[in-house]
């Protein structure tokens, strides 16, 4: 029998969170942590509510991941996040050694390939899940952006 908590399951997890950081008028840009097919942090982007640079969906998961297990070490983790994670994140997944990290949509300006930054060396990278979905709200809601300025 097939597992159904996919990667595809948890990408429109993460997706719900994406969608709300857009009703809130963030960047949308949603994030899970998963261990053992269990959901253990959620989170979106709320870089302006905190009037925060740090406060990207994946740092907030991070961090409440780590909160939950208790520990600094996202061992056995897998993030889900609907932008591909920038330097900074990446530089925090590095040092969280998460062991997987999926991604919907490539952020070619400013991603951490395009950085070149590092993650963990055992950490599994795997991208391009439900990259339509998160793409096209990422680009509704710079349109939606635009037009009110």
């Amino acid at each position: 029998m097939q597992n159904p908590f996919d990667d595809t399951y948890f990408m429109r997890k993460a997706l719900q969170e994406a969608e709300i950081a857009f009703d809130k008028g963030e960047i949308p840009v949603g994030a899970i942590v998963v261990i053992d097919d269990k959901i253990i942090a959620r989170s979106h982007n709320l870089t302006e509510l905190l009037n925060d640079v740090t406060a990207h969906a994946e740092m907030q998961a991070i961090t409440s991941a780590a909160n939950y297990l208790g520990g600094k070490y996202l061992q056995n983790c897998t993030l889900y996040v609907t932008l591909e994670p920038c330097q900074m994140c990446a530089g925090a997944l590095y040092w969280s050694q998460i062991t997987k990290v999926v991604y919907a949509a490539r952020d070619e300006q400013r991603g951490f390939i395009k950085m070149r930054t590092q993650l963990h060396p055992k950490t599994k990278v795997v991208s391009g899940v439900l990259e339509a979905e998160a793409s096209e709200l990422l680009k509704r809601f710079f349109i939606e952006k635009r037009n009110l300025n």
